[in-house]
């Protein structure tokens, strides 16, 4: 086997592997994109469908109960809401964020190795 030959080789696999990398930081990025942009569609669902029950409970309500009361109810459902859908959208982003940020760690990482392996046959060979 030539130097030539493995140096040629080592470049193809280091050029393979660099690719292959930058293909899985670019999947992860379009899944984390999506699993926010479903995760905050699915709460903008949620708030709507809820704030709509809760005008017709009101509304309902309203006929029999004081307004003062209907009031406090809506404000606590309304608050309640909020809280939730913003912790949903925070854990759901942060848990995005970590994943995507440990993939790309994790490629990074293999893309360093293989390039100093490359370097070392490459510089034993020749």
């Amino acid at each position: 086997m030539s130097s030539s030959f493995v140096v040629v080789v080592a470049v193809v696999v280091a050029a393979a592997v660099v690719i292959v990398a930058i293909v899985v930081v670019v999947v992860v990025v379009v899944v984390v994109v999506v699993v926010v942009v479903v995760v905050v569609v699915v709460v903008v669902v949620v708030v709507v469908v809820v704030v709509v029950v809760v005008v017709l409970v009101v509304v309902s309500v309203a006929v029999v109960v004081a307004v003062v009361v209907v009031v406090v109810i809506v404000v606590v459902v309304v608050v309640v809401v909020v809280v939730v859908v913003v912790v949903v959208v925070v854990v759901a982003v942060a848990v995005s964020v970590v994943i995507a940020v440990a993939v790309v760690v994790v490629v990074v990482v293999v893309v360093v190795v293989v390039v100093v392996v490359v370097v070392v046959v490459v510089v034993v060979v020749v």
